[in-house]
């Protein structure tokens, strides 16, 4: 049975820490790169599908970000939060209902891939952007389509054969499987291309002012894309970098 994303997080969420520590060396990378790009001053920070919270509040800490809000549509997910934390329960789609500007917007772990269709996934993003103070910035990092470490040269040059010959949107979709107890809880997902990424943010009115290379196995830096995930650091189109 395939759920619904929110409803696959309401499932996972008794195992969800068990989840993240299996990750812990890629999670903890992506955190450092954010902390070390976000802008001097930043008083606010918007966390989307921020799951347990617990790497958002990490960074508003490390970083002195006295407005944390937590947007988590997934109520289980949400009984895991620090106590007392501003949590918005709507989905990322959802953005467009609200006007407070925010110095830095993160949105990590592939969450960005639990939305669809693709036109959802651009609107987001444009929403991220109309969110932003002027001086901020947003981190997205995505599963990359073409991560041959993770998913092996063969299924990697398939894929990229198949983008090649027939191209379309679709060709990311992917069904996302994780084992709680005796039974897999199964949700859809996407998986980018870099091109497709550049593709979406422009689209969204974003510039990307870097992105970097991570594996998703050990955590460190890669020279090449085909070498890991992908993160990326946003702006506004036409905004000061």
């Amino acid at each position: 049975m395939l759920h619904d994303p929110v409803a696959a997080y309401d499932r996972i969420a008794p195992v969800f820490a068990r989840l993240a520590e299996q990750r812990r060396p890629y999670l903890d990378r992506i955190d450092q790169l954010v902390l070390s790009k976000i802008p001097p001053g930043s008083r606010s920070l918007l966390d989307v599908g921020s799951g347990d919270g617990a790497r958002a509040c990490r960074i508003a800490r490390a970083r002195g970000v006295a407005e944390l809000v937590l947007l988590e549509p997934s109520r289980a997910m949400q009984s895991l939060g620090p106590t007392g934390a501003t949590v918005w329960t709507m989905r990322a789609e959802e953005l467009h209902s609200v006007q407070t500007k925010f110095d830095v917007i993160t949105c990590l772990w592939n969450v960005i891939g639990h939305l669809s269709p693709a036109t959802t996934r651009i609107e987001a993003l444009r929403q991220f952007a109309r969110l932003l103070s002027p001086e901020g910035k947003i981190f997205v990092d995505v599963n990359h389509r073409y991560n041959a470490r993770l998913y092996g040269p063969m299924r990697t040059a398939l894929r990229w054969l198949r983008d090649q010959v027939s191209w379309d949107e679709k060709n990311g979709d992917v069904v996302v499987t994780w084992n709680v107890g005796e039974m897999p809880c199964t949700t859809r997902g996407h998986v980018f291309t870099g091109k497709e990424f550049r593709s979406h943010s422009l689209a969204a009115g974003l510039s990307i002012e870097k992105m970097f290379v991570v594996d998703y196995a050990t955590g460190e830096l890669r020279r090449r894309n085909w070498q890991g995930n992908l993160l990326y650091v946003l702006q506004p189109s036409g905004s000061r970098p």
